[in-house]
């Protein structure tokens, strides 16, 4: 599994997965800190191009071009086109960087994005419908997936001893989880 970020976006054509954010403005040329989702955190330099969060209702996205970037301690700091002093960098701090789903590499196998998981039906070994999956949470031990259903129930990411089977292609996942839980 590619550990990725659970959140989507959509547009009218194109699903977005948002990779990154705007942390902070870096220095007095309009370099950005960037708190990278990917992993590692230098990944999101071989995505382009990006596509910044904006403002706007009407279009919630714009491409932007990275003109250079690297690894700066466990973010990432980038210089964007048309971003040329630290008072513009800080205008966008807080955005969210997305890329288009189909810019993500392919997976090999049985592989997938946790934002494949994400919407799936999950119903327990006894076919005990328990929700929807929410958003996955990384703990550090085991990533957690948060499902919603009647309750909010946190599922600990376990292949073969809670996770028994995701079949993407029915949109579904069968887990070992007592209802009542």
């Amino acid at each position: 599994m590619h550990k990725l970020p659970d959140q989507t976006m959509d547009d009218q054509t194109h699903q977005f997965v948002v990779v990154g954010k705007v942390s902070a403005a870096f220095g007095v040329k309009g370099w950005l800190k960037i708190q990278s989702f990917t992993d590692p955190a230098d990944n999101i330099l071989h995505f382009k191009p990006w596509y910044l969060q904006t403002r706007e209702h009407d279009h919630p996205w714009k491409i932007v071009k990275v003109l250079g970037g690297r690894a700066h301690g466990k973010q990432v700091v980038v210089q964007l086109e048309g971003i040329h002093d630290r008072n513009q960098a800080e205008l966008i701090r807080g955005l969210d960087i997305a890329i288009k789903r189909e810019q993500l590499p392919d997976t090999e196998g049985d592989g997938f994005y946790w934002i494949d998981l994400v919407g799936l039906k999950v119903t327990n070994r006894d076919g005990v419908l328990l929700g929807v999956v929410e958003s996955i949470l990384e703990t550090g031990a085991n990533d957690v997936l948060v499902v919603r259903g009647d309750k909010e129930r946190l599922i600990p990411y376990v292949v073969e001893q809670f996770v028994l089977d995701i079949d993407l292609d029915a949109g579904s996942m069968t887990v070992d989880w007592d209802p009542e839980f």
